[in-house]
């Protein structure tokens, strides 16, 4: 059986913050306790990008959890055009480690066209899970 929920968040830097506070509500948070961190940590990091560079002013992102019995899946959908990049970041710069952290903790990442205008930005993480996605928590 496969849930899934979604919520959308304004082009906003406290929107990063909501976007982890959604996933930490919408998931099992004690069946997945040997993963959690990776997980909130890697919407963090596809929210900010999404609000930085992928969601032109105006618009809106979507966070979207979709979970079964051994796979879950988390999207951002935003209407930016430009695909994210895996960066090689020198010692000393100040960005570049957003998806080098995603693609270290997630089981598997990657990008897709969005139905009209913009992209999928997604990661997937291999769990166990017994129990149905739990309602969230309003933002």
């Amino acid at each position: 059986m496969e849930e899934q929920s979604e919520i959308q968040f304004n082009r906003a830097a406290t929107s990063v913050g909501k976007a982890r506070a959604f996933i930490r509500a919408a998931l099992p948070v004690e069946q997945l306790r040997d993963r959690i961190d990776d997980i909130t940590l890697c919407v963090s990091e596809l929210a900010n990008n999404a609000v930085q560079h992928g969601t032109p002013a105006g618009h809106l992102f979507c966070v979207r959890v979709i979970v079964n019995e051994t796979l879950l899946r988390i999207e951002v959908h935003d209407a930016g055009e430009n695909r994210p990049q895996l960066r090689s970041p020198e010692d000393d710069d100040l960005s570049g480690r957003g998806l080098v952290l995603v693609a270290a903790l997630a089981d598997d990442w990657g990008t897709a066209p969005r139905d009209g205008l913009g992209k999928i930005v997604w990661v997937e993480f291999k769990v166990l899970i017994s129990m149905p996605v739990r309602e969230p928590l309003p933002c």
